[in-house]
């Protein structure tokens, strides 16, 4: 799945900053991890972007709110509006802060549409990934680590409040799940996954190896 288009994307390579993207199920854990890598980074002594998709901007805040929490979205339009706030994103936000040399960590990218929209709706993921990858002009991330969590278990972690994609049954969340493992064994270098279910600290842990992996072989 999508390998031809993976093989031929740039990534950020020798840009100034660092990029950084956590992917995964709904209820993996992301928001956790992303806070103690920022944590760790800041201290020592690196400016730091977080951000989410959809939204970190106005824009993409009104498309997050469209496609999350609104009314029925056609799944083709629901694909088409995950990349248009992809595109203003890293026009506004990704693109400048690497420039400045910061660390960009986002809470998903495009892997989310490919998986979501691509396996998880059906609508292709090779489909999917061409227009994911137009629409950030081929900006990938140094390193894509992907929270890897069972639909039980994330469900049972979301508890009682869903939003339109988390609550879709539990055969969408596991075609979710193979799309990013599908991925993750096409790109080994670039992605990072790592079960979910093991405790915060082993997670973190393994989060900021991969980090001074991705620094040391950059330097």
């Amino acid at each position: 799945m999508t390998e031809n288009l993976a093989a031929a994307t740039p990534r950020v390579g020798s840009a100034p900053g660092l990029f950084v993207c956590f992917e995964g199920g709904d209820g993996a854990g992301k928001t956790t991890q992303v806070r103690l890598l920022t944590d760790v980074l800041e201290k020592k002594g690196r400016e730091v972007l977080v951000t989410r998709q959809p939204g970190g901007t106005p824009l993409g805040a009104q498309i997050r709110e469209l496609v999350l929490h609104g009314d029925h979205v056609a799944a083709r339009a629901e694909a088409l509006l995950f990349a248009a706030d992809k595109a203003h994103h890293v026009d506004q936000l990704i693109k400048p802060a690497l420039a400045d040399g910061k660390v960009v960590i986002t809470d998903r990218y495009v892997d989310s549409s490919i998986t979501y929209q691509g396996a998880g709706r059906e609508l292709g993921a090779d489909e999917i990934t061409a227009l994911q990858h137009w629409a950030v002009g081929g900006l990938l991330p140094d390193l894509t680590i992907v929270l890897d969590v069972s639909p039980e278990v994330g469900r049972e972690r979301r508890g009682d409040v869903h939003d339109r994609l988390e609550s879709e049954a539990d055969a969408f969340h596991a075609a979710v799940r193979r799309g990013y493992l599908e991925l993750a064994s096409q790109d080994p270098e670039r992605y990072l996954v790592l079960d979910a279910s093991k405790p915060v600290e082993h997670l973190h842990a393994a989060v900021v190896d991969g980090i001074d992996r991705v620094t040391r072989g950059r330097a």
